[in-house]
């Protein structure tokens, strides 16, 4: 498939404002500028013509519960908190996706083709995340990492989930309490399977399925999402990540414009969302559209993500452009659901970007991808053409 006079918005520092880009099976093969077009290119490839048109990478939320949540069904479609034990590091999102929610279908319709999935903040270990494409009928077949992070929560959530059980934990403190528990458990019985492995008279530790899960996490091979909404939370998160020198992310960071200076010393990515809701619950009190804006003013990495069902999936892009509207500048607003969220997540190897060798992931617009009147003329996933509002291809 060769896309041929579109505006090629790269996310990797230089716009092509004539170019074309190649698509070889599932990945990016080539793009450029149209003068620089091969001529046997043209005449043996499908070619698109986007005369009038921008090509986008494919949009990323870097926190949604798509799938773990289904739209529609209640208790029975609720597979996202396995709030029966604080501390579940040995779930995975994978076992719970549903792919055929039809959440998928309009995600992909809007032009969000990547999302990381997993299980809500009852808990404050609830367990692994994924990250994976928003198109496809077996979960397996979708992901592109089954490991892409641990969720830890912290803050109000934990708090009131477990009050009316009369069970720990209810404060702050024994939120924290739990997660360096466990923590320390997972780094004493990894130094125990790394002695029992270099001397022989010392016997492997007893099976720890919590243990197990964590190891990957202490490696430093897996991200650790810390759920904070307060600032409070946040540094707790931080104090944490370094006692225990994990790779984490701020998910949500709700009051981070309040302390955006004090982040910046600790370099702290953050997913900032949702922007579209309203003041839930205490901890939401100082919600504002502004706070991406602010932190990425302040120089931190900053996505936006929707939270999933919070606001639905779809939203994504609207969300950026209320961000605009709030004081963001029009660039960062475009790397937030794009190259940022990949490079806070570890992806940016594959998605995130117009670039040869990455996945062929597009969203092609003629209006204005933050707008609410706008909607992509043709989304592309893993090279497959999933919406087509342009005709098929101009000629093969």
């Amino acid at each position: 498939m060769l896309l041929i006079h579109g505006l090629l918005k790269t996310m990797e520092g230089e716009d092509i404002s004539d170019g074309y880009l190649l698509v070889k099976g599932s990945k990016i093969a080539a793009l450029g500028r149209m003068e620089e077009l091969p001529p046997d290119l043209a005449r043996e490839q499908e070619i698109w013509d986007l005369t009038g048109k921008t090509v986008y990478p494919g949009f990323i939320d870097a926190h949604s519960h798509l799938g773990m949540w289904e739209d529609g069904l209640g208790d029975e479609g609720d597979d996202g908190n396995e709030d029966t034990d604080p501390t579940t590091p040995q779930l995975r999102a994978l076992d719970a996706v549903n792919p055929t929610d039809h959440c998928f279908e309009e995600a992909a319709d809007a032009g969000v083709t990547t999302v990381l999935t997993g299980p809500g903040s009852a808990n404050p270990i609830a367990g692994e995340w994924i990250a994976m494409k928003t198109c496809g009928r077996r979960i397996d077949d979708m992901v592109i990492s089954p490991t892409a992070g641990m969720k830890f929560a912290l803050g109000e959530n934990p708090k009131m989930c477990y009050h009316g059980k009369n069970q720990m934990p209810v404060t702050r403190m024994a939120t924290a309490a739990l997660i360096r528990e466990q923590l320390s458990k997972a780094k004493r019985y990894q130094k125990d399977k790394e002695l029992a492995a270099t001397e022989e008279d010392y016997d492997e530790p007893e099976y720890d399925i919590k243990c197990e899960a964590l190891l990957p996490l202490l490696k430093g091979e897996q991200k650790a999402f810390f759920h904070a909404h307060r600032t409070d939370d946040m540094f707790t998160a931080i104090r944490l990540a370094k006692e225990f020198k994990l790779d984490y992310v701020l998910v949500h960071g709700t009051e981070g414009y309040q302390v955006a200076d004090l982040l910046q010393e600790e370099n702290a990515p953050v997913i900032a969302g949702p922007i579209i809701c309203d003041r839930s619950k205490p901890e939401l009190r100082g919600l504002t559209p502004q706070n991406a804006g602010e932190l990425a003013k302040n120089g931190l990495l900053v996505a936006i993500c929707t939270d999933h069902p919070v606001i639905p999936i779809q939203y994504l892009p609207l969300s950026a452009g209320i961000a605009v509207a709030a004081g963001m500048e029009y660039e960062e607003a475009l790397r937030a659901i794009t190259i940022n969220p990949a490079k806070i997540c570890g992806l940016d190897d594959v998605v995130g970007s117009l670039k040869p060798g990455k996945c062929a992931d597009l969203a092609v617009f003629e209006g204005d991808p933050l707008s609410v009147y706008s909607s992509p003329c043709m989304v592309v996933i893993d090279g497959n053409v999933v919406k087509d509002k342009l005709g098929g291809p101009a000629h093969a």
